[in-house]
C-alpha cells in the first residue's frame, strides 16, 4: 500500500504542476509564442464555425443550406447517323464554337453529290437554251425583214397575196419559236435555282452533322462513343457551362420577401470554408415550395418556402472556372437589409 501511495505522488505532482498558470518567462519564451499564435487560430476558426452553424449572425443577415449548381446544356443529333471524331471526354474542357465530333451519314453525301450534278445539268440546260434564243432570233429578224418587204410589195401588186400570207405566218412562227426558246431559257433558269436551294439544303444537314459546343464549360457526360449509331435527337454529351454558376437555396417567406434581384450575397463552400465568395441575387420563385399553393391560416403561411438562386459573380469565375465543382454543398448568405454591414469574417476572400 505504501509503495502504491509512492509511485502515485510524483503523477499527482506532475498535474497540479500542469494546472497551474505558465510562469512570464514561459509565457514570452517561443514556446508561449507558439501556444499563443495556436490559441489565436483556434479563436479565428471558432468563430468561424459558430458564424457557418449560425451563431452571432447580425440582424439583417440570413444563412441556409444550399447546393452548387451550373447551367447544363445538351449537345445532341439533329438527324441520324454513326458518330465519327470524338475528341473530347468527360471532364474535357471546351469552348463556344469547338468541334466535338461529328455523325457520319454517307447517305447525305450522296444525296450531296447528286443535288451538286442537278445543278450542272441545269446549267447546261440553261446555255442550250441561250443557243436556241440565239438561233430563233436569227431566224425572226430574216422572217420579220420578208415580211416587211412583203409588205411594200403586196401593196405595190409585185407578189401575189398568197406569197404575202406565208412571210407573214413565217414571221409570226418565228416569233413564237423565240418566245418558246425563252421560256426554256427561264425553265433552266428556275431549274438553277431549285438545285441550288437543294444542295444548300443537304449541305446544312451536312453542317447540323458536325457536333459543336455551343458553350465554353466542362463536359459533364458523355452519353455516346465514337462508332455508335444515334437517332434524331439523341443527346452526345452534357456540358456545364462554367461562367453560369449559382446556389439554390430555400428561405421562408418572411426572408425571401425582403430580397430583390441584384442584392449582395455571399457563398461558403463545405470543402472550403475559408473562402468566402461574392455573389448576387439572381432569381426569387413567384411561388412557394412544399406548401399548398393556397393556405388559409397564418400558421401555415409561415411555413411557406421559396426558391432563391444565388449567382456567382462573372468575373469571379473567369478567374476560377477550372476549380469549379457542381454538386459541392455549402452555405447561402443574403442580406434582407441593405443598411446591415457585412462582417469582417463575411468579407470577400478567394484564394
Amino acid at each position: 500500500m505504501g509503495i502504491r501511495l509512492l509511485l502515485g505522488l510524483p503523477l499527482a505532482l506532475l498535474l497540479i504542476a500542469g494546472s497551474a498558470p505558465l510562469p512570464t518567462a514561459y509565457v514570452h519564451s517561443p514556446a508561449g509564442s507558439l501556444l499563443s499564435s495556436t490559441a489565436q487560430a483556434k479563436s479565428r476558426v471558432r468563430s468561424l464555425l459558430d458564424r457557418v452553424l449560425g451563431k452571432n449572425m447580425p440582424d439583417g443577415i440570413v444563412k441556409t443550406n444550399g447546393r452548387l449548381e451550373a447551367t447544363q446544356v445538351d449537345v445532341a443529333a439533329k438527324y441520324p447517323g454513326r458518330l465519327a471524331d470524338i475528341t473530347v471526354e468527360e471532364g474535357s474542357e471546351v469552348k463556344a464554337g469547338q468541334v466535338l465530333g461529328r455523325v457520319s451519314s454517307p447517305e447525305y453525301e450522296a444525296q450531296l453529290r447528286a443535288a451538286q450534278s442537278n445543278v450542272e445539268r441545269a446549267k447546261q440546260a440553261l446555255l442550250e437554251a441561250a443557243s436556241q434564243i440565239d438561233q430563233k432570233n436569227a431566224v425572226l429578224a430574216a422572217a420579220k425583214s420578208d415580211y416587211e418587204r412583203g409588205v411594200e410589195l403586196v401593196g405595190k401588186q409585185i407578189i401575189t397575196q398568197q406569197t404575202f400570207d406565208q412571210r407573214k405566218r413565217n414571221y409570226e412562227s418565228a416569233q413564237a419559236s423565240v418566245q418558246g426558246a425563252t421560256a426554256q431559257r427561264d425553265q433552266a433558269d428556275a431549274a438553277i435555282k431549285s438545285a441550288q436551294a437543294e444542295v444548300e439544303r443537304i449541305d446544312a444537314i451536312l453542317h447540323d452533322l458536325i457536333l459543336v459546343s455551343p458553350r465554353t464549360g466542362r463536359v459533364q457526360y458523355q452519353l455516346a462513343r465514337n462508332g455508335e449509331v444515334v437517332a434524331a435527337g439523341g443527346k452526345v454529351f452534357t456540358i456545364l457551362d462554367l461562367h453560369d454558376v449559382y446556389m439554390t437555396i430555400f428561405l421562408p417567406a418572411a426572408d425571401a420577401g425582403k430580397l430583390g434581384i441584384g442584392d449582395e450575397a455571399r457563398m461558403i463552400l463545405d470543402p472550403v470554408p475559408q473562402y468566402v465568395v461574392p455573389a448576387t441575387v439572381s432569381f426569387v420563385a413567384a411561388d412557394a415550395q412544399f406548401t399548398p399553393k393556397t393556405v388559409e391560416t397564418q400558421e401555415e403561411r409561415e411555413k411557406l418556402m421559396f426558391r432563391v438562386k444565388l449567382r456567382i459573380d462573372a468575373e469571379v469565375l473567369k478567374t476560377y472556372s477550372r476549380r469549379v465543382k457542381t454538386g459541392v454543398r455549402g452555405l447561402g448568405i443574403v442580406r434582407t437589409k441593405p443598411a446591415t454591414a457585412w462582417p469582417d469574417d463575411l468579407q470577400v476572400r478567394l484564394p
